[in-house]
């Protein structure tokens, strides 16, 4: 497992022109498919402040039976089912190709590197798929879309923004440390 950890580093361009792809697909849908099929209202995915109950709902509303049902199988059990993971591991692979750069990085040992870089990203990952169950749940039984669960698909879409802001923060801070010591 920590090899493989480590190994990540050695693909952190492929990782990332992955990512990036798969990103860009998923924003060309949200923009020139999903917000048509909800009236022009931006996936509950997409709001980074989180939304109250009632834009929840006005979405799901505005989506009807079919649009979440399109939404589901072309976000949530596609392309959203692969990215947390796929970025979580271009983060990773990041962190340790940057992290090497720096000696005193380089000189921790393997486990302490590869275990750090999970850290860091994990709870994204973790936080990201537990929103898109969230949501994917409100999608499919619009009986569970109640102020409660959709304040909590809500928090968990802050918590996942939030949380993804700390490997990237750690990235950026890496690249410019090692350009200093060049």
């Amino acid at each position: 497992m920590i090899v493989t950890v480590l190994l990540l580093s050695r693909h952190a361009a492929a990782l990332s022109i992955g990512s990036a792809a798969i990103f860009i697909a998923m924003t060309a849908l949200e923009f020139f498919y999903f917000r048509h099929l909800s009236g022009g209202l931006p996936s509950l995915d997409m709001r980074v402040t989180g939304f109250t109950p009632d834009e929840g709902m006005a979405w799901l509303t505005a989506l009807g039976r079919r649009g979440s049902e399109i939404i589901i199988v072309w976000h949530y059990l596609t392309f959203d089912l692969l990215f947390p993971a796929l970025l979580s591991l271009t983060l990773l692979s990041l962190i340790l190709a940057f992290g090497r750069r720096l000696s005193t990085f380089r000189s921790m040992p393997a486990q302490l590197k590869a275990l750090s870089a999970l850290v860091l990203v994990l709870p994204y990952t973790i936080a990201d798929y537990a929103q898109n169950f969230a949501v994917a749940r409100l999608l499919s039984d619009f009986q569970s879309a109640n102020p409660d669960s959709l304040a909590f698909a809500s928090s968990l879409t802050v918590t996942k923004f939030t949380l993804l802001a700390i490997p990237f923060a750690v990235v950026a801070v890496l690249a410019l440390a090692g350009q200093r010591r060049r």
